[in-house]
């Protein structure tokens, strides 16, 4: 699960051209061996416990494998493990053994040792993760986050140099540990315990197991750095591209104008790109396992208040949203879970689909819970403001939600306050905003991963709001006791749940765009994959 969760504006196209200069178009990369392409945000660090948002989650799958990983057609397979793992009869207990010879680009050996520090480093206190959920459902997880037990209590060991055992705390489904295992990556410990705070905040204060090393990156605000072919990774025989420049433009007509002048191969592309450029061959759409949402700050008097929230739930069209504003494929929310998501494990149906459309505008219910929160604070007149990234799309959708809302709800002010990624991500956690455009990016086919966004403790339950009920359906659901589907029919419940109580507002599954160079052909893009694998371009022949 990662958070798309949100850019440093150019510094005009020189800058671009500039950094480009030695690429040049398309012919000239392709005899170099590089492929220039652009990202949408600024990355936030290369340390892969800290990661919470897509940028930095783009740059680590080009540069980090784990146990698992996904293939040129984004299936799950084996990456470091050498085989199957041994799973305990209970389910709990998984032995992996590595292959032989996997090396970091310092040259230093990659052992089972490198994956009990890493998660170690993910569960530790002192590191604050902010997407520990890809090591917390590991034994003792809890305890060691919250500081009562040990580190080395956790549920993983190296049973030696080559064999890693993980334990959790219950039984899991096998695709969601496999799932999480492809993003769970390892860290060089000697590295680790050598730079401690400095790991990963830049490219020289880390070393890399994956197909590239990110080379010339210092930091969040940095714009432009390469990938260069990892010559230690095992399976350098199948990297294609030898060099990849990147550069960061939230700027669209700019990347537009880059991809047409052939000076870079790919590039995200927004609304307005796919609104008259749908029979573009260089266009590739497809819906991601990405929703976006609308969250209410819990500490606030008026986003508290639930007959507040419970209005806005019913002021919004979603497939208006979708349809009208977007327009690039993005499909209004029938409720908290996407579509594409999970499925019934009795009969295939999607879980989403099977819930039925939770989400559907009613404008006359709307009103009236806007005048019971108006009696409720004992106000006619109330402010609000939204926080938004400064991205286009977000923009856009910002200022439909603002215009919806002033609309519905006489004697509401709506401002908009839009944000470098980094700068909203900064305060997503801190907790400074009132109403938050915000979106999660899941990396498991599991409704869990989506319905536990607000469930009390979750670092990214950004509203600070409880709901026991919540609570304790998740909790049953994963307590490693339920059948399949006694814990799918729990997940369901818990998604009615988060509606009955308006503990948010879903407002639409996102699509993605982007123009690939019809020269290069192996960047591929799906629902649990917002971003291409480099290591799998090629240039056509």
């Amino acid at each position: 699960m990662r958070m798309n969760k949100k850019v440093v504006a150019l510094g005009g196209v020189a800058l671009m051209a500039m950094s480009l200069a030695a690429c040049g178009n398309n012919r000239q990369s392709k005899s170099s061996g590089a492929l220039n392409v652009t990202l949408y945000a600024n990355p936030v660090t290369l340390d892969v416990a800290k990661t919470i948002e897509t940028p930095s989650a783009s740059m680590e799958r080009q540069a980090f494998e784990g146990l698992y990983k996904y293939d040129r057609n984004n299936n799950l397979v084996l990456g470091e493990a050498k085989s199957a793992p041994k799973v305990s009869s209970d389910g709990r207990t998984w032995t992996f053994t590595l292959k032989k010879g996997l090396k970091w680009s310092n040259g230093d050996p990659v052992t089972a040792q490198d994956y009990v520090a890493s998660f170690r480093h993910w569960a530790s206190p002192q590191t604050k993760s902010q997407n520990a959920d890809r090591v917390s459902e590991l034994e003792n997880y809890q305890q060691v986050s919250s500081g009562q037990a040990p580190v080395s209590s956790l549920g993983v060991r190296a049973l030696s140099k080559n064999q890693l055992q993980l334990t959790f705390a219950h039984r899991l489904p096998s695709v969601n540990v496999r799932s999480m295992l492809a993003s769970a990556f390892p860290a060089d410990h000697k590295v680790l315990a050598k730079q401690g705070q400095k790991y990963g905040s830049t490219s020289s204060h880390i070393v890399y197991n994956g197909p590239y090393t990110v080379e010339n990156w210092n930091g969040g605000s940095d714009d432009t750095w390469n990938y260069q072919k990892n010559n230690k990774y095992y399976g350098k025989n199948h990297v294609h591209m030898n060099r990849v420049n990147v550069q960061v433009t939230k700027d669209n007509n700019t990347a537009q104008n880059l991809f047409r002048s052939g000076q870079v191969q790919e590039t995200r592309v927004s609304a307005d790109y796919v609104k008259g450029n749908r029979n573009n061959k260089s266009l590739h759409t497809s819906l991601m396992a990405t929703q976006y949402y609308l969250y209410f700050n819990g500490h606030n008097k008026l986003t508290s208040n639930e007959n507040f929230r419970q209005a806005v739930n019913y002021a919004i069209d979603n497939n208006q949203l979708a349809k009208k504003v977007l327009q690039d494929g993005s499909v209004g929310a029938t409720g908290w879970v996407p579509r594409g998501d999970m499925k019934n494990p009795k009969t295939g149906q999607d879980f989403a689909k099977q819930a039925g459309d939770l989400q559907k505008q009613n404008t006359k219910r709307a009103r009236r819970y806007w005048k019971q929160a108006q009696n409720d604070l004992g106000k006619k007149d109330l402010t609000l403001n939204l926080l938004a990234d400064n991205s286009d799309d977000q923009r856009a959708v910002a200022e439909y939600l603002q215009s919806t809302l002033q609309k519905e709800f006489k004697g509401l002010k709506v401002s908009v306050t839009t944000l470098p990624h980094s700068q909203h991500v900064s305060r997503d956690f801190s907790g400074r905003f009132e109403l938050n455009l915000t979106d999660w990016n899941s990396s498991v086919p599991d409704a869990s991963d989506f319905l536990s966004l607000l469930k009390t403790g979750n670092r990214v339950n950004f509203t600070n709001n409880t709901d026991q009920k919540l609570d304790d359906l998740l909790n049953q659901a994963d307590d490693g006791t339920q059948s399949e589907s006694k814990r799918y029919e729990l997940l369901q419940q818990a998604n009615r749940q988060v509606h009955a109580n308006a503990d948010g507002v879903p407002l639409y599954t996102a699509s993605q765009a982007h123009l690939v160079s019809q020269h290069v052909t192996g960047l591929k893009y799906g629902s649990f994959m917002p971003y291409a694998n480099y290591q799998y371009a090629q240039w056509k022949k």
